[in-house]
């Protein structure tokens, strides 16, 4: 196996314990009982679920560096890798888009939302596809600072960092009014925690990820370790006066997550590729947006057909509750959805079944 695809081997794995750990903490049995690290911080904070998406995001900008560097070193066309790139950015934003007026269509009292996870997850793949293929690598730190900079600026001008009435918040309210994740009727005020500004950050999230995915490219592992662990005190510092917040983004908490996905990375290096662990969580990395896209549909179609609380309420919850307690039921539900995909991607992966947008 050369180089390449050992280092592949370990991303792909740390990929897919990234979706798993995205199904478990999305499909919970009841959102009532769930145990606090399985849940977001309320608004500031950060719990292991709040790591979760922002992993998702560097696994992504490591996954252009190993992608497209190789490509563009071998003599590829700029304009071809560009247009494919676009093309991949523009079907994950239409599928986003699709799943949302699926639920708002089936589900009763789901309205339409346009931002998303998917939405985001295109928006950051294109420009960090596009710096990749025509900046070099110090532009890509330049653009770091820019943004995080820029956003802190853009957050103190706007005078809150509370809900509803950040400039965040604000902004998406004018530019999508109550399409979004959270609407507040009585007020007029509207959140959602993918929206419009917070994606400047979380574009600086997988520009972290690009530059780590060059150096584990380079094998200057002392260099993202160092980085690693350099993030981290910056991201607690920085936390001192602007909090950790997923729901804003905060550039403390690009920071912080972005130390931890850095380390993250580092140790499945170690563990796979160079001790040659298995590579676990393999089968979800490979068919990564499916299994995520596949799952959140699931979520839009058992209670679309009304089989989700009876499937929890006889099968869980009816004899669990008793005997363990209401946490518990609403954890082995998650535990067994995550399981029934893992089943899912592992018999796709045998039958070299993979889904690429």
């Amino acid at each position: 196996m050369n180089d390449t695809a050992r280092r592949l081997a370990s991303l792909d794995a740390l990929r897919g314990c990234t979706v798993a750990a995205m199904l478990l903490v999305n499909d919970p049995g009841d959102w009532g009982h769930v145990y606090w690290p399985l849940d977001h911080a309320v608004w500031n904070g950060c719990t292991p679920t709040d790591l979760v998406f922002p992993f998702f995001l560097f696994v992504m900008g490591v996954s252009v560096a190993l992608a497209i560097l190789p490509r563009l070193d071998a003599g590829s066309a700029p304009a071809a890798l560009r247009n494919a790139a676009l093309w991949r950015a523009l079907r994950i934003v239409a599928l986003g888009v699709l799943i949302n007026v699926l639920a708002a269509w089936w589900l009763p009292g789901r309205d339409m939302r346009w931002p998303g996870v998917l939405q985001r997850i295109g928006v950051c793949f294109a420009v960090v596809a596009a710096l990749a293929i025509y900046t070099p690598r110090r532009a890509w730190w330049i653009a770091i600072v820019a943004l995080l900079a820029g956003y802190t600026a853009i957050l103190l001008g706007g005078g809150t960092l509370a809900k509803w009435h950040s400039i965040v918040d604000r902004v998406d309210g004018a530019v999508f009014g109550h399409y979004v994740w959270d609407y507040d009727a009585s007020t007029g005020l509207s959140h959602d925690p993918e929206g419009l500004l917070s994606t400047l950050p979380a574009i600086a999230t997988s520009l972290l990820g690009l530059c780590a995915g060059a150096w584990l490219r380079d094998g200057r592992l002392r260099i993202l370790l160092g980085a690693g662990v350099l993030a981290l005190l910056l991201g607690a510092v920085w936390s001192c006066w602007m909090p950790l917040n997923k729901n804003l983004w905060t550039p403390s908490f690009v920071l912080w997550t972005g130390g931890w996905a850095m380390l993250a990375l580092l140790l499945f290096h170690g563990l796979v590729d160079v001790r040659g662990w298995p590579a676990w969580g393999r089968r979800f990395g490979v068919n990564a947006i499916a299994a995520y896209a596949g799952s959140e549909l699931m979520q839009i179609v058992l209670p679309g057909l009304g089989w989700q609380k009876p499937i929890y309420r006889h099968l869980f919850a009816g004899w669990i509750t008793p005997l363990a307690g209401p946490y518990v039921a609403s954890l082995a539900y998650a535990l067994v959805f995550v399981a029934l995909w893992w089943l899912i991607v592992y018999l796709m992966d045998r039958r070299h079944c993979y889904l690429k947008l």
